[in-house]
């Protein structure tokens, strides 16, 4: 199932790091590696289309993993 998220982009210094996506609501989602380059910019306001993936565990464990399809700065 698709879900559209806003918030800003964070960096998080666990293990060999971590993406993460803080929504206006301050539920936090890790971003899954492999995300655009450009969407992973610390302090970056933005809208993402994803899909929180449930089959995937991560060691960073700071939320729920969102596999991002698409993103737009705001």
């Amino acid at each position: 199932m698709s879900t559209k998220v806003t918030g800003k982009i964070e960096h998080r210094d666990i293990g060999m790091g971590a993406w993460a996506l803080v929504t206006d609501d301050g539920t936090t989602y890790e971003i899954l590696r492999g995300a655009d380059k450009s969407l992973l910019k610390a302090g970056q306001k933005v809208e993402v289309t994803g899909q929180v993936r449930e089959d995937v565990m991560t060691t960073a464990m700071i939320g729920s993993v969102l596999e991002v399809k698409s993103f737009q700065v705001i």
